[in-house]
């Protein structure tokens, strides 16, 4: 028997209708679970406005350098001076061929006693739950500041740091304005320990704050497993892991790199040789768990194809913390380079900027730290014209104070919290980077 001609005829539209229904209640679903975020402020309250005129930015992004530095001024609160543990005056060098813009050296710290030295506090955000300080926010802070010169406003972002240092175990997610611990949902982070090192030694304080490095490379080396791995701990994007992940293995590399350098210069031979045992350690395990694409977590697979042709894995999720893996952070490497390449072209919405990983929500919103890393790396890597690209359209999505938010929303409007002090350290390194290269522990 012939099938009839009339379910010919209404059998496909009825299978069309039904599949564009489908996606039609699957956008909606995702609207109602991943709302369009807005903005909390437009900048912190009473903010001046940047003086004109000379800056420590390179000319094309003047006015966006200027902005983040008043705002990362606007951010800064100042305590009463806290007890610094390290007053030894600091004689750790960066390589003779490293030249910063803004001052060729640091100040004579002889000139600037331990206790002298304002607690200057950078808070994340100016509201609500970013009204507290990250180690990982301020250490970029710090060395932003030392990348333009500003030697003296960096050591008390380091002085407060070193003040509310943990002797044994693990930094804190975040601290009060005073130092006190929150009693909050997010566990400590072992990634801490890595950016507040990494600050350190860029800001060339490692004498000055040689317990800080000291203990927090210890506490690293102490994180690492039989397998070279340490175990899993939330991260930047601090939620429960269940796995280690790049988010916590990056910044300990950089951080045992940066460790290695003030022990060799400080002639601490006994501690740079275990902490160079531990980074070979960790860094074979990296390879081996992360290598070649580096996802947020080890793949579960690799595809082998004809030989000749790199291998992919499989599983994972790319993450924009892989830009960790690579300059400024970490001497370069053509494999890393073509990982943080592609992660960039994954993690890229259709607004412009950057999500943070493939596996966050998928709600076409862009953060501006994630968009501000890949500049950074961008920028370090030589590849001016991604590093441009990315600060121009961060540049184009500030506040109308001229504030960098957290995020850009689907409709390309600035959300989320503004100024972020992690951006604004950001855009300035990135475009440092752009004037001159910059140290690479």
């Amino acid at each position: 028997m012939r099938p009839s001609r009339r379910r010919d005829r209404w059998f496909p539209n009825v299978v069309i209708a039904l599949v564009l229904l489908a996606l039609a209640g699957g956008t909606v679903s995702n609207l109602v679970r991943n709302p369009q975020p807005r903005l909390v402020a437009e900048g912190v309250p009473g903010r001046l406005a940047p003086p004109g005129g000379a800056s420590a930015g390179s000319g094309k992004y003047d006015d966006l350098v200027r902005h983040a530095l008043a705002d990362l001024d606007a951010l800064t609160v100042q305590n009463d001076p806290p007890p610094d543990r390290q007053t030894v005056p600091d004689d750790t060098k960066l390589p003779d061929d490293t030249t910063l813009p803004g001052a060729a050296t640091p100040p004579d710290t002889t000139t600037l006693p331990g206790a002298a030295v304002p607690s200057g506090v950078t808070l994340a955000g100016w509201n609500g739950p970013w009204r507290f300080v990250w180690p990982r926010d301020v250490s970029f802070v710090a060395v932003a500041r030392c990348a333009v010169g500003q030697y003296d406003k960096a050591y008390q972002v380091l002085s407060f740091l070193n003040s509310i240092r943990p002797s044994t175990g693990r930094w804190e997610a975040r601290y009060t304005g005073t130092g006190g611990h929150l009693e909050d949902a997010r566990a400590p982070q072992v990634d801490g320990a890595g950016w507040v090192i990494w600050a350190t030694w860029f800001c060339r304080a490692g004498n000055r704050y040689w317990d800080l490095v000291r203990e927090s490379a210890d506490q690293i080396v102490g994180e690492l497993g039989p397998d070279g791995l340490p175990a899993s701990s939330s991260d930047y994007w601090e939620r429960p892991e269940k796995e280690v992940t790049l988010g916590t293995v990056a910044p300990l590399l950089t951080g045992l790199r940066s460790a290695i350098r003030v022990a060799t210069d400080l002639r601490h031979t006994t501690d740079a040789d275990r902490w160079r045992t531990a980074l070979d350690r960790l860094s074979a395990a990296t390879d081996r768990a992360f290598a070649p694409d580096y996802p947020r977590t080890p793949a579960r697979a690799t595809s082998f194809v004809e030989p000749g042709v790199e291998p992919i894995s499989i599983g994972g999720g790319a993450d924009a913390i892989v830009t960790v893996l690579g300059p400024p952070f970490a001497p370069g490497n053509p494999q890393v380079s073509a990982a943080i390449d592609r992660a960039h072209g994954v993690l890229t919405q259709p607004n412009g900027g950057v999500t943070p990983g493939e596996s966050w929500r998928a709600d076409g919103v862009s953060w501006t730290p994630q968009t501000a890393l890949f500049a950074l790396s961008a920028a370090a890597r030589g590849d001016r014209a991604t590093a441009e690209t990315l600060l121009t359209w961060l540049d184009q999505h500030r506040t109308r104070t001229g504030a960098l938010p957290e995020k850009v929303n689907r409709d390309l409007e600035p959300a989320g919290e503004a100024p972020l002090a992690w951006t604004a350290a950001l855009v300035i390194l990135a475009d440092t980077a752009l004037q001159n290269p910059l140290p690479v522990p």
